[in-house]
């Protein structure tokens, strides 16, 4: 059987091609597009329609290597940011990046309409700028109500490219989650957000479920890509939601999914939504049933990619295993950076930004590259080990492993500081957890697999997993204290 998955991170895009067969489950990249956000008019924007060619040569080069014999496709892609699409289907806005700074802009404007922790009671997400809510919120401040009122459906990234595959239009549940303007006890937009902020409900189009067929392709699609068509089906679309899927830790375990942002997190039946958990700004969002997810983002591998973009532009283009070859000279260093400090969040001038922040923080830029790159190393693996603490007291579970997912899993610097810092034994892999998760809901769709648990024991047998276990203990060096 022959499943394809598209997942899109800030970084990159790829179609993966998936073939389960005689029990062996294997994944091969088929193409990949770059990406990144663009700076254009004050604003930061996607390149969505060169995505789109991306996916459409992806697509045909996948139909031409299994004969035309696909099953399904999903698409996983960052959550939060949407197009506004016309009646006739028409594209009427490009898609906003979530760093796009006019949601700073109207923050204070925001709180005032409806204090932070009474919209955390009602739908548990974590305070942030690049939620959808003050995406929105924003756009209306800014006089571009206009552009709500003639649009028919706002569609999240995921759901953009699965509706013009197929003319369909529909919101993924997980997706929809984390808006702000979801509402967990009813399985619903809550109506009583979107009236105070103004948001019509016919904007969002009919939710789905993971699992759901959104649609086969269309005749015009089939012609363009010389194929008699496949099914095109919803999966966790939040790109999180489906590494987590992917990850193989167990029950007792956090999971961090390690991409330009880190997203530490473990599973639960059900939302946990208490005063500790607003404190704390600990985010619930969906998933398969049983599999909701209690979690922390932090800052992930984007300090380190615009370091490594900086220097490219300087002519001195450095890879992340060099980089890391370099930081291995400084294990044990003072010079840590609070990786999570705001000034990180913005692009641009990275390197002067952490010399700033370290001299601030420790009273000594860090004295090379290579220290610098450590500095961050270090200061990610403690923000995992405060995130971890933080989950086990709002859940009151005991996480008694690590697993890292995703691009970082490959890492054996990162991974083994995340082990001797937050003491716990890490296991790193799969490094595709994203493509894997969203393949699992497809063929349990497909009746190959029962359940998630059947889908993990298949990843954990066909894909390599490294595990680490915590050798020497740097807390002290890198300033941490008890919380």
């Amino acid at each position: 059987m022959n499943i394809l998955a598209f997942d899109l991170g800030a970084s990159s895009g790829k179609l993966y091609l998936a073939k389960y067969k005689e029990n062996t489950l294997t994944l091969e990249t088929v193409s990949r597009v770059e990406n990144g956000p663009v700076a254009f008019g004050g604003g930061l924007y996607w390149d969505i329609p060169g995505i789109w060619r991306a996916v459409l040569s992806g697509i045909r080069e996948a139909v031409r290597k299994t004969n035309d014999q696909i099953e399904s496709i999903g698409f996983d892609s960052y959550c939060n940011d949407f197009g506004l699409v016309a009646e006739n289907g028409d594209l009427l806005s490009q898609v906003r990046c979530y760093r796009d700074p006019r949601t700073a802009r109207h923050e204070k404007q925001m709180d005032a309409v409806m204090e932070p922790e009474e919209l955390y009671r009602i739908n548990g997400n974590q305070k942030g700028l690049f939620n959808t809510l003050p995406q929105l919120f924003a756009m209306k401040q800014e006089g571009q109500d206009w552009m709500l009122e003639n649009s028919r459906y706002a569609l999240f990234v995921s759901d953009l490219f699965a509706y013009y595959l197929t003319g369909n239009a529909v919101t993924e549940y997980t997706t929809a989650s984390v808006t702000q303007m979801f509402d967990y006890a009813a399985g619903d937009w809550n109506d009583f957000v979107l009236e105070r902020f103004g948001i019509r409900r016919s904007l969002f189009a009919p939710l789905i479920m993971p699992g759901a067929l959104t649609g086969m392709t269309s005749g015009q699609i089939n012609r363009e890509l010389q194929t008699k068509g496949f099914a095109v089906r919803a999966v966790c679309q939040h790109d999180t939601a489906s590494a987590f899927l992917g990850s193989v830790g167990g029950e007792n375990s956090a999971i961090i999914s390690s991409g330009t942002w880190s997203v530490v997190g473990t599973e639960t039946d059900a939302p946990v939504i208490r005063p500790y958990g607003f404190e704390h700004n600990i985010a619930n969002e969906g998933s398969v049933p049983g599999h909701h997810r209690i979690l922390k983002n932090t800052m992930g591998t984007w300090i380190l990619q615009e370091i490594a973009r900086e220097l490219k532009d300087r002519g001195e283009e450095c890879s992340f295993g060099e980089l890391d070859q370099e930081a291995e000279k400084y294990i044990g260093s003072s010079c840590t950076a609070d990786v999570d400090d705001p000034r990180f969040y913005d692009p641009g001038h990275m390197i002067e930004k952490v010399r700033e922040h370290c001299m601030e923080r420790r009273g000594r830029a860090p004295e090379s590259l290579g220290e610098m790159v450590y500095a961050v190393q270090a200061g990610l693996a403690l923000r995992y080990r405060m995130a971890v603490e933080e989950l086990e007291t709002l859940t009151g579970k005991e996480l008694t492993k690590i697993n890292i997912v995703g691009g970082g899993s490959q890492s054996d610097l990162a991974c083994r500081l995340t082990a001797d810092i937050c003491r716990r034994p890490v296991l790193a892999g799969p490094a595709d957890a994203t493509a894997l998760g969203n393949v699992i809901v497809q063929l349990m769709a497909a009746g190959v697999f029962s359940s998630i648990e059947e889908g993990r024991r298949q990843i954990r047998k066909d894909f390599p997993i490294k595990e680490y276990r915590p050798v020497q203990d740097l807390k002290t060096q890198i300033g941490y204290t008890e919380t």
